[in-house]
């Protein structure tokens, strides 16, 4: 089996890739759909509306053509104009506000629903004529040709057989009564209107899947394109070193006055710290000045190490403490025994001794796991 190398494009794209195409104006953008609707709406609104409209027109071409002895001595040619216009323009602008509407709705709906103000601005590529022609007898051109005879022929097949279903009454059209023929001509255009639309709508069904294809083709990925996003989603080792930094920064922000007053810190030993003082003349035992986790528990220590506060590690002890007591309380009665020998510990460190280090012994009932559950006793040996 070949080897995948690192420029090649065979991966399929990602979101993030899709997503960042999509927000740079790559988008599906089905044209013969918005055609079919805005045919489908036009023979709609014709349908519905275009009564309205003739009726509107009507009633003007009368008045227009009825004269009194008012319209003799006030003579304004442009009167009958000004009116026709007033009467046609409420229809005319439901329907172009009806296709402004299809195309919208049809263009952002394929297109993730965004509006890419950058399309309408002026590129050089479109203006440049080596440009267009490459697009127009490159492999781009040719597929645009073959759909273009494709949709002409499955629309002019659909125009023959409305022809020829109609041809004999198309032919006696003159010789009737005015008003029939006047209605048979607007329901056979019409249906031609709904006929056309029907196939575009098939044609954009068609060419949908094409340009799905072609999008997911022209945005396919390398091994080296993977990599490269994976790095910028998760950051370089750097980055991420400069933001746990930064978050330690922020956490000593508010641990100064507190760890001033510690006495000593004990820790899980990077996960937890917490540091406590005793003062027999505020409380009856020792106080938690400060806890955290994760950053702020390492914040912790590097300021412990910088103040010369002395620090223990002590796994069980520092969940204990973590878990059951709030800053700026005393602690948990049953931890008394394990924190008098650390304090016991530290006295002696500060009076220039060297202690061994001291026991501690965590009650089983107060030991916890590093997400907070409680666990399970041990049995004796």
């Amino acid at each position: 089996m070949a080897e995948e190398t690192p420029g090649e494009k065979t991966f399929d794209p990602t979101e993030k890739r899709r997503r960042d195409a999509a927000q740079g104006g790559d988008v599906l953008r089905p044209r013969e759909l918005g055609t079919a609707i805005g045919v489908l709406g036009g023979a709609a609104w014709l349908q519905f509306v275009g009564p309205w409209l003739l009726d509107q027109l009507q009633r003007t071409a009368r008045s227009g053509l009825t004269w009194d002895r008012a319209s003799l001595e006030s003579f304004d040619p442009a009167a009958p104009i000004r009116a026709a216009l007033l009467s046609a323009l409420p229809p005319v602008l439901t329907l172009g506000g009806l296709l402004m509407a299809a195309a919208l709705v049809s263009q952002l709906g394929f297109g993730e629903g965004r509006w890419v103000g950058e399309n309408l601005a002026p590129k050089a590529s479109r203006l440049n004529p080596l440009s267009g022609l490459q697009r127009m007898f490159g492999p781009q051109g040719w597929i645009e040709l073959a759909k273009g005879l494709a949709k002409l022929a499955l629309l002019g097949t659909i125009a023959w057989f409305w022809v020829k279903g109609r041809l004999p009454a198309i032919a006696g059209l003159g010789g009737g009564e005015l008003r029939s023929q006047l209605a048979y001509s607007w329901d056979a255009l019409l249906a031609l209107l709904y006929a056309l639309g029907g196939g575009l709508v098939v044609i954009a069904l068609v060419d949908y899947p094409v340009q799905w294809l072609r999008r997911m083709m022209r945005l396919k990925m390398s091994l080296q394109d993977l990599k490269d996003e994976s790095k910028e989603s998760e950051g370089s080792p750097e980055r991420k070193a400069a933001i746990r930094q930064r978050q330690r920064q922020i956490a000593m922000g508010g641990l100064g006055k507190a760890m001033q007053e510690a006495q000593f810190v004990i820790t899980n030993p990077t996960h937890f710290s917490v540091a406590l003082a005793y003062d027999p003349e505020k409380a009856s035992a020792p106080i938690v000045l400060a806890k955290g986790r994760g950053e702020k528990a390492l914040a912790m220590r590097e300021m412990a190490a910088a103040m010369s506060v002395p620090t223990l590690s002590s796994p069980a002890l520092a969940r204990a403490v973590y878990f059951t007591t709030r800053e700026n309380q005393v602690i948990r009665e049953e931890l008394y025994a394990a924190v008098a020998a650390v304090l016991a510990f530290v006295l002696a460190l500060k009076r220039g001794d060297a202690p061994p280090q001291p026991q501690v012994d965590v009650p089983v009932e107060l030991r916890f796991d590093p997400e907070g559950r409680p666990e399970a006793a041990v049995p004796a040996a």
